[in-house]
């Protein structure tokens, strides 16, 4: 008689039959593991939450009052017939890859992951299993992400050229984890100026800082209106709106994976992109992947298709599963 999987596919989310929860649910059920707390894998619903500490205190700013509980990394927990843990994903500040075990069989959910250390988030693990859900929002040959100090210079070269034609820099980023990430990245390159911040921004990166992140000095935007010699960090949704125009002469900027496409750079017009992503690139992927000693690959949210044939080239028993998480979208009106 075949045993049940580790985890099935179902409607509400992944599920862990032995243990009898999910992982990163986009339907209301009894108890939910989350990655991290961006508003696609981290939903309002659910009976009761675990995730990482770190995750933990944006979660409930941005969900209200829910009964959570927090795992430090690495930290075992047994639910049921399952042995849980949770461990670095790289992707932004307290988010997890989750490592389910069942009778000896080891799945890891990976949520969200990138490989580069920014000197914020908790460096990705490669953790290893039998079976590995992965991520492929940039799932394609053609993502190859430089060295965040290089983009950190690029984008302080632009704040510096602003600043000396007498425009306010305007940089759309997500508002957990790519805005505080190029704030620490900008610190560390010596800033050209202060920052301020949409309020959005202001209010997580205040979390995190309570939480003992390391973060430059910030300022909202509604307590001091900025000068040409201030970057303001905003999220996407912002760049273009009434608010910005409120702020003078502006020039705005995306900082983004899918900048790294012309048709996206040309529709955003020229000069005004910044290619860095919080998710794995191509090679990122691959070498993830590998890390890990997994068999079987199963692929989820981005170039599905075509990483998943390319995946069984590669030798892997490898599938796609359908899930409700976006990863990075094109689109800046998307929260995340």
């Amino acid at each position: 008689m075949a045993r049940e999987p580790v985890l099935s596919f179902t409607e509400r989310g992944l599920y862990c039959p032995a243990g009898d929860f999910y992982i990163d649910p986009w339907r209301p059920v009894d108890r939910a593991l989350i990655t991290h707390g961006h508003s696609d894998h981290a939903r309002s619903g659910h009976r009761a939450y675990l995730a990482t500490h770190a995750a933990l205190p944006v979660m409930r700013h941005r969900l209200g009052q829910i009964s959570a509980e927090g795992l430090t990394f690495g930290e075992t927990r047994q639910i049921g017939g399952a042995l849980v843990s949770f461990h670095p994903a790289g992707h932004v500040p307290g988010s997890a890859q989750i490592r389910v075990e069942v009778g000896g069989e080891v799945w890891v959910v990976s949520g969200d992951y990138k490989l580069e250390e920014d000197g914020l988030s908790e460096p990705f693990t490669p953790v290893r299993c039998d079976t590995f859900i992965t991520e492929c929002t940039f799932g394609l040959p053609a993502f190859h992400w430089q060295p965040q100090a290089v983009v950190a210079r690029q984008i302080a070269d632009w704040w510096a050229a602003n600043r000396a034609a007498g425009r306010i820099s305007v940089l759309g980023a997500y508002g957990l984890g790519k805005a505080q990430r190029l704030m620490a990245a900008l610190a560390a390159q010596g800033l050209p100026g202060p920052i301020a911040t949409h309020g959005a921004i202001e209010v997580t990166t205040e979390i995190l800082r309570n939480q003992g992140y390391a973060l430059p000095p910030t300022q909202p935007v509604s307590l001091q209106k900025p000068d040409a010699s201030c970057l303001v960090i905003a999220p996407p949704s912002a760049l273009g709106s009434a608010w910005a125009r409120k702020l003078g002469p502006v020039s705005e900027a995306f900082a983004s994976g899918w900048m790294a496409l012309r048709g996206v750079r040309r529709r955003r017009g020229p000069g005004t992109g910044f290619i860095v992503s919080d998710h794995a690139d191509w090679p990122g992927l691959n070498r993830a992947i590998a890390e890990t000693g997994a068999s079987r690959i199963f692929a989820t949210h981005g170039y599905t298709t075509a990483f998943q044939k390319w995946l069984a080239h590669q030798g892997y028993d490898a599938g796609i599963v359908s899930t409700e998480w976006q990863g990075e979208t094109q689109d800046p009106e998307t929260p995340t």
